[in-house]
């Protein structure tokens, strides 16, 4: 089965036969696979009414446990996002009722960000649409291909995820 990387690897190997295009075939295709990842996920959110970036704040809270909160900091840690774009979030999904600030009992300074019960939902209800639409993707590896592709993936994702600041 030929795709468009075969396709634009070829040529280049025709145009630039003095390169090593190698790279090409592996990433070139996590690129496109990207793009239909970040297309099925504004699907799924689209349909529970949120961007993918209330999702990711909402989800974070979500993976906290009871009582479902954390510090601004703790999800300017989970989200990689400057500070000012987070209280910018924080407080578009305050106005939403997704959302909500309480005063940090060990800081009295500080604040804590808290789901709210139509937050919660929305989040269960987003994920459970994102595993729907993930699950059609990877319909045509096997459980032992999945299991195969998540390993190397790992490989590579993991020392750029483990690079301080």
């Amino acid at each position: 089965m030929e795709d468009e990387v075969d396709r634009l690897v070829g040529a280049w190997r025709r145009e630039r036969p003095d390169l090593d295009v190698e790279p090409l075939e592996v990433l070139s295709r996590v690129s496109r696979l990207a793009r239909h990842l970040d297309r099925a996920r504004r699907l799924a959110f689209s349909e529970h009414s949120l961007e993918p970036w209330e999702f990711d704040v909402l989800t974070a809270l979500r993976r906290a446990g009871a009582p479902y909160q954390l510090s601004p900091g703790q999800l300017l840690t989970q989200t990689l996002v400057t500070s000012g774009t987070m209280t910018n979030r924080i407080d578009r999904l305050t106005q939403k009722g997704l959302v909500e600030r309480l005063p940090d009992p060990s800081d009295r300074r500080g604040v804590l960000v808290r789901l709210t019960d139509e937050g919660r939902d929305r989040a269960d209800q987003a994920l459970a649409g994102l595993l729907d639409q993930e699950r059609a993707i990877l319909a045509e590896l096997s459980r032992a291909q999945r299991g195969e592709l998540a390993s190397l993936l790992r490989q590579l994702t993991a020392p750029f995820d483990n690079i301080p600041g």
